[in-house]
């Protein structure tokens, strides 16, 4: 029978020696990272949110029996466990668990190790249940880890702590190997304890991981994704949470989770190992006080870090929670053979057409939606031309003469300014951060100098060097760092044009003090714009690259490449999802390290290293659905000036800030009106000022079609989406044909029901393809200057396939930022998509999303004749180096989600 030892303290474990006297030093909570600040509270139905509370505890021997020295009933708490995609995040939360000590600056991976009592996190092929194969059956040796470091230990027989378990088995105690009969691949044991944990692929191919290339192709040094599991930290009042990154096949093939192959997420929170006798190490309890961190990365107590995670006293007490995911992003073009119908435009759109192409083509009554990627103009221009079925874009246009476009209101969702930033001292994320037009007019006009090469750029020697050292930051975001990066001088953005941009310069555009700063007054701070950008014509679709001073430098590598500095910090790519997918890893895009092969080679100028955890500051432009999927953090944007109004964060100056929540989208879409039957709704930046609870990055995704012109089946086909879209697909959900985070369900009732009204009017009108009159014909260009779901600048339309090539996925960011990729010349228009096609739309490979493929790729910011033939080479290498972020699966998010 066990004997207790007395567990004051709400079942803490017994104080060692010298700890009484620490109790009496202060200690400072460090708070682990909470959930997206964006996110609305209410679960997404459907999601699978799994919770269970263990009884766990340690025990030492003792010559009466077992003394448990430490117990604790520890609750896991998951939000979603269901329908998830690759490199999704999903929320954990724990709560009883013993407090951790020496806090790692890096949790992930390798860099985990050095902690005490941490909750340790993977990803593991398999489910908890004995009853299965052993096959299918969860283990130690099916769980991922990113180095053998985390799965093996070699050390001297005297500290080898887990031949002390008291839950091993008399056999795997005396075992001196642990792994029989030992690879004769691996490194000699002599005068060794050596415990290796193989891991066994999804094929069958069994790793044993006594180094480094012993491990799975995943496991490589520089692998295409960072670690995803984590040794996290848990408070002092025995709570934390994390955000966890699931992987498919897709991006894991050993490991080889998908919607066939089961999984599940393993939680261990580390109590410490039982010991079976009185060995010195196996019954240590901890170098650090609870709640400490570990900056000098000094070392730990083994017998209480999760280095022995899979030691048999740590493994009994895991919690294992089953997770499925979704059809595999190539489902469609597997399971339907026939020529998907092409819906080109707006990436605002991507989440929702991975969730909806399946309920399309997985059903015979239905035809093959594909939704194929491009900048709204030249989505608009192929479908006023005919090669394609219908349009996504967010803005009325301006139609070519004698052609009438009727314009389906199909999704309210929006952009977002996505942050990854640390809290000083190792303290977890931040929270919440606030972000003034102002701000982001310098970000945008590249006006902080990011380096000491900027400050040589006459009119910017005097401003800060990035957005953390700015005054007008620091007052609305205070505590965090100074220190000063060059990824925190810019906001990674769009080279092509697009809506998003539209709305966001209207953002700007709208605000005073932005304008005054774009126009060339200083801030109150005496921050300039950088004149190469002083009075930029503002809205506009597209942020052009203007600034062309090449600093002077002794620098070898500089010397070889006399480049304009700025632009290669700002370095916009092509896509959405590669700003989101940069974020995600912390990886900037900045193109500035110097590197090179050999000492013979030439200097290269690229891109510069991923942001480590614990001092990661970096902003990017996103979509909302993508925000969700990933689960990236965006910021709270300033609306009115003036306001009391409680429920929003109004600050000393009575400025208030508002996030992408299903409210504040839905206060936006309530200020829209149509200027006739099936135009766009339209609404001002200057009354989202005024209303203050309206989130100023909302936008409409509307199909746009011809009226008259089009074929009866693609007509029908047409319609047939629009009635789908504005009815099955508005529930919210993570299922084939549901609509995912990111975007505001449209109703019958509420802001939404004019939307709803009007995309079932649209619906009909396409079906029938009878244009109205030309005395009621649907406008695109009456809506005034910078409205939001108006006409974007300049109101033209491309002519067919303008600046358009085919082909390329979503999911990988792969033709560049100029010039031809495979398939056919620069500025080829796409096959024609629909029935009578002379060739079907080039079908998503394995990483792309399904009916989700990327069909254009105009050039990087426009590259005026200022800029000169010193710029263009530098920046032909922006987007292919961008690419290899996005070389994964469409659907990602993290935390609480937009209800």
């Amino acid at each position: 029978m066990k004997r207790r030892a007395p567990a004051p303290g709400g079942g803490r474990r017994l104080l060692s020696a010298g700890s009484a006297a620490a109790a009496a030093v202060v200690v400072l909570a460090l708070a682990s990272a909470a959930a997206p600040a964006t996110a609305a509270s209410s679960p997404t139905p459907g999601t699978g949110a799994w919770s269970r509370t263990q009884h766990l505890a340690r025990t030492f021997a003792d010559p009466s029996g077992p003394l448990t020295v430490d117990e604790r009933d520890v609750t896991v708490s998951v939000d979603k466990t269901r329908e998830l995609r690759g490199r999704e995040r999903v929320q954990i939360s724990w709560s009883g668990a013993h407090p951790s000590a020496a806090r790692a600056v890096n949790p992930f991976g390798e860099g985990g190790l050095l902690q005490e009592y941490p909750v340790v996190i993977m990803q593991c092929r398999g489910l908890d249940d004995p009853s299965l194969p052993v096959a299918q059956q969860l283990r130690p040796e099916t769980c991922w880890t990113s180095t053998r470091m985390q799965r093996s230990a070699g050390t001297a027989d005297r500290v080898a702590v887990w031949r002390h378990d008291a839950y091993a088995t008399e056999a795997a105690r005396a075992q001196v190997t642990g792994l029989l009969p030992y690879p004769s691949s691996c490194p000699p044991t002599a005068g060794l304890s050596v415990h290796l944990t193989p891991f066994v692929a999804a094929k069958g191919t069994s790793y044993p991981a006594c180094d480094a290339t012993s491990m799975p192709p995943e496991a490589a040094v520089g692998a295409t994704f960072p670690p995803a599991e984590i040794a996290a930290f848990t408070d002092l009042d025995g709570r934390g949470s994390t955000s966890f990154e699931v992987r498919t096949d897709v991006e894991n093939e050993s490991l080889g989770c998908s919607n066939t192959v089961a999984c599940s997420i393993v939680v261990v929170p580390i109590m410490g190992v039982s010991c079976v006798d009185a060995d010195p190490e196996c019954t240590k309890t901890g170098r650090f006080l609870e709640g400490s961190s570990n900056f000098a990365g000094e070392g730990v107590d083994d017998a209480v870090s999760p280095a022995y995670w899979w030691a048999a006293s740590n493994w009994r007490g895991r919690f294992s929670v089953p997770i499925s995911f979704g059809l595999p992003p190539n489902a469609c073009d597997l399971l339907d053979p026939r020529a998907p119908v092409g819906f080109f435009g707006s990436e605002l759109m991507a989440q929702a057409s991975v969730q909806w192409a399946p309920a399309y083509c997985l059903r015979k009554d239905r035809f093959k939606f594909q939704h194929n990627v491009m900048p709204d103009k030249a989505a608009f221009g192929l479908m006023t031309s005919k090669n394609a079925a219908a349009a996504f874009v967010s803005a009325g246009r301006a139609a070519p003469a004698g052609t009438k476009v009727a314009y389906a209101p199909t999704a309210v969702t929006g952009f977002g300014i996505a942050y990854a930033v640390d809290k000083p001292g190792n303290a977890g994320e931040q929270e919440q951060l606030r972000l003034t037009p102002r701000l982001l007019a310098k970000l945008l006009t590249e006006s902080y100098a990011a380096s000491d090469l900027g400050r040589q750029r006459p009119g910017l020697a005097s401003n800060p060097l990035s957005i953390n050292r700015d005054p007008e930051f620091v007052a609305l975001n205070p505590g965090l760092d100074s220190i000063e990066r060059e990824a925190s001088a810019t906001l990674l953005s769009l080279s092509n044009s697009s809506d998003v941009i539209t709305t966001l310069t209207s953002y700007i555009a709208a605000d005073p003090e932005a304008m005054a700063f774009v126009s060339g007054k200083p801030d109150p701070w005496g921050m300039t714009v950088n004149p190469a950008y002083r009075n930029l014509p503002l809205p506009t679709d597209q942020i052009p690259i203007l600034d062309t001073f090449v600093p002077k430098s002794a620098l070898e590598c500089r010397l070889q490449n006399p480049t304009p500095y700025l632009p290669l910090v700002a370095a916009p790519v092509s896509s959405l999802r590669t700003v989101a997918t940069a974020v995600l890893d912390a990886w900037p895009n900045v193109q500035t390290k110097c590197d090179r092969s050999t000492t013979s080679d030439p200097w290269k100028l690229g891109r510069v290293d991923r942001q480590g955890i614990g001092s990661r500051f970096m902003l990017g432009l996103v979509s909302l659905g993508d925000a969700s999927r990933f689960g990236l953090r965006t910021a709270s944007l300033q609306t009115s000036v003036r306001s009391t109004a409680p429920t929003r964060f109004t600050d000393a100056t009575g400025r208030t800030f508002v996030a992408p929540t299903r409210e504040s989208l839905a206060a936006a879409v309530a200020l829209g009106k149509q200027s006739a039957p099936m135009a766009p709704f339209t609404w001002t930046q200057e009354q989202v000022r005024r209303a203050g609870n309206a989130y100023p990055g909302t936008q409409i995704v509307y199909t746009a079609a011809l009226l008259s012109g089009l074929t009866k089946t693609t007509a029908a086909e047409v319609a047939s989406f629009i009635t789908v879209s504005s009815s099955e697909g508005q529930r919210t959900g993570p299922g084939n044909g549901q609509l995912p985070e990111g975007f505001l369900p449209i109703t019958s009732s509420g802001p939404t029901a004019a939307l709803r009204t009007s995309a079932i009017a649209v619906a009909g009108a396409i079906r029938a393809q009878k244009a109205l009159s030309s005395g009621s014909s649907v406008p695109g260009s009456d809506s005034p200057p910078g409205a939001v779901g108006g006409p974007s600048a300049g109101g033209t339309t491309p002519a067919a396939g303008s600046g358009v090539v085919g082909g390329t996925q979503v999911g990988g960011d792969t033709t560049g930022v100029a010039g031809a990729p495979p398939g056919g010349p620069a500025g080829a228009a796409p096959p024609p998509a629909g029935p009578g096609a002379s060739a079907p739309a080039r079908a998503p490979s394995r990483v792309a999303a399904p009916g989700v493929v990327m069909a254009a790729a105009v050039p990087t910011r426009t590259v005026t004749s200022k800029v000169g033939s010193t710029l263009l080479p530098v920046l032909l290498i922006i987007g292919p180096l961008a690419g290899l972020l996005a070389a994964g699966a469409l659907g990602l998010r993290r935390g609480r989600r937009m209800p």
